[in-house]
Formats: C-alpha cells, sequence, structure tokens
C-alpha cells in the first residue's frame, strides 16, 4: 500500500561538486539548504546581505554589486538608535554609522566577485507580497519596525516575478555566462499575511517561476515547496509554530537536493567530512585519557588527509 505522494526527481548535468562555486539567495530557507553544503565543506556563499524574501529586493542588490553602485549616505536612515537599509536586512543594521556604510559597501564588494565566480546560483523566493516605502516610492526588502502606514502592501503580479527573474538572469549571464541558475519556492508559509493570502503569494511565485524555468539555458527549478506540501503532507515535519520546516524536514530534503544537484562522485568525502564534523563535536570525560589523546590524534589525521585534496577546507 502506497502512504504517500513522491515527486520523481532525477540527476541534472553540471551538478555541483568540490570544485565549484556556490551562491545562496532569498528566503531562511535558503540558509537552511546552504548550511548542510557549509557542514560539508563545498564552497558558497548564503545571503551576504541576510535573508531576502521577494525578487525584486534580489535583483537590485545584484543589479547594485554587477555595476559596482556603493552604498551612500543617501541609502541609509536612523531608526530606533540604529542605521538601516531598505535595501538590505536588518541582521546589517548597525548603531554607527561610518561602520555601517563600510560593511555594506565591502559586503557589495565580496558579492560582486563571487557573482563573477558563481558556478550556480540558487534563488529562493519567499513571498510575493512586499512592502513600498510611500515617501520614496521604492519597493524594499525589509521595512525594518518602522509602523506599516508608512508603506502599501502590494501583491506581485506572475508576470512581475517572471520580470525580476529575467533581469536577474540577464544580470548574472552578462558576467557569468556558464552561471547554472536553480529557483525553487521556499516551503516555509507566511502566515502573518493570512492562510488564504499565503496560497496566493505562493502560487503567483510558482507561475512566476516556470516562466522563466529553461534547462537548455541552465534555468532550472527544484521543487522544494512541492516536496514539503505533497511527500511531508504532516505536522510532524513543521517546528513548534507549525510554519518553519523542522531538522527532519530539512534533512530530507536536502538528500532530495543532492539527488538532483550534488555530485555522486562527492560522497566519500562528504562522510570523511561528516566523521570530521563529529569528532570535533566529541567533548570527552577525561581530556587526558589515553584514548581521548588517539582520538584526537586520528581527527588530526583525517583533517589533513581532507585537507590534502581540498586546501580551501577550514574546519575551525
Amino acid at each position: 500500500m502506497k502512504l504517500q505522494t513522491t515527486i520523481p526527481l532525477s540527476a541534472a548535468l553540471n551538478q555541483i561538486d568540490y570544485n565549484s562555486k556556490v551562491l545562496f539567495l532569498g528566503s531562511c530557507f535558503a540558509e537552511n539548504i546552504g548550511e548542510k553544503l557549509e557542514y560539508f565543506k563545498f564552497q558558497n556563499l548564503v545571503n551576504p546581505f541576510g535573508i531576502i524574501f521577494h525578487p525584486i529586493a534580489i535583483e537590485k542588490l545584484i543589479t547594485r554589486a554587477i555595476n559596482e553602485v556603493n552604498f551612500t549616505e543617501n541609502d541609509i536612515f536612523y531608526h530606533n538608535e540604529q542605521w538601516h537599509c531598505f535595501e538590505v536586512h536588518s541582521s546589517l543594521s548597525n548603531a554607527d554609522k561610518e561602520l555601517f556604510l563600510s560593511t555594506l559597501n565591502a559586503v557589495i564588494d565580496d558579492f560582486k566577485n563571487y557573482i563573477f565566480e558563481a558556478s550556480h546560483l540558487v534563488l529562493t523566493l519567499g513571498t510575493a507580497w512586499v512592502y513600498r516605502e510611500i515617501a520614496s516610492d521604492m519597493v524594499v526588502a525589509n521595512c525594518h519596525k518602522i509602523p506599516q502606514k508608512k508603506f502599501l502592501k502590494e501583491l506581485l503580479s506572475p508576470y512581475d516575478v517572471s520580470d525580476a527573474l529575467q533581469g536577474i538572469e540577464a544580470l548574472i549571464k552578462n558576467v557569468n555566462p556558464n552561471c547554472i541558475i536553480i529557483n525553487t519556492v521556499s516551503p516555509v508559509r507566511h502566515t502573518k499575511d493570512g492562510i488564504v493570502a499565503n496560497s496566493l503569494s505562493k502560487a503567483r511565485l510558482i507561475s512566476g517561476v516556470h516562466d522563466v524555468i529553461e534547462p537548455r539555458k541552465n534555468t532550472h527549478y527544484f521543487p522544494s515547496f512541492e516536496i514539503m506540501m505533497d511527500e511531508l503532507r504532516d505536522y510532524r515535519f513543521y517546528e513548534e509554530d507549525l510554519i518553519h520546516p523542522n531538522n527532519t524536514a530539512i534533512s530530507i530534503i536536502w538528500e532530495k537536493f543532492k539527488t538532483v544537484w550534488i555530485a555522486s562522485e562527492t560522497e566519500p568525502l562528504q562522510k570523511k567530512i561528516d566523521t570530521i564534523q563529529k569528532g570535533l563535536l566529541h567533548r570527552p570525560f577525561n581530556e587526558e585519557s589515553e584514548g581521548h589523546l588517539k582520538f584526537k590524534e586520528d581527527l588530526k589525521s583525517k583533517i589533513s588527509e581532507v585537507k590534502y585534496i581540498l586546501p580551501q577546507v577550514d574546519f575551525n
């Protein structure tokens, strides 16, 4: 008896290996998968400007980076004893104005360099709901807890979504024509908008994304949303907030992502790195015992083996 709907998946061409450089941009789910690549020591960069939920904000940051447009005083503002920027997440906000600006510009410079080098770009869209600041008529990435009366709430159309994604693709392919773009829709539900409004938002994202998918042009779709909604259709796969996928769900989706996008020949190295990572977390009862000293030497030897193959890897 079959008790679960499964999404058919097959291995993609041009998969991720240890020579790849993967750029993750988007919602918190992008960070969930990015953390898996980081754990297994693949080369990656995840949300350098913090969590970004919608495609217009992502396109704006990529445009700024590629065109080498630095942040200035005109792009920041002071609120609740912190300097903020409407284009980035509040995790970058700072009480020191000069430090904030210098940090933003250092990040945009590193971001630009990584765009030029990335082998894969993974875009994870969270919502089609956006906020437009009334004073500037600008769609923002983050409202930074400014009163909602200062904004208009709008719902992107599928065309708006596809238009932004096409802009991102054109920008990336112009400077890095071989970059593979993987689009996905976050399975995290934005219930603060309401269940029905969240469903409408996800539908518009999915429709807009599929307007730009073209595998022959290295623009792909990975069904993380569908896996969560159909294969993992049970609240035991959610955190206590009943919104975010829990570690079990994330691990299952990661395994499916691996099936499609992670080269199978990396598996032996992944296993070695997993052993090292678990070893580094080990806490002995007696650090001076003969058994623990031998364990440390064995672990050091395993780290040396991996670093010989992957000199860029750092286990600190």
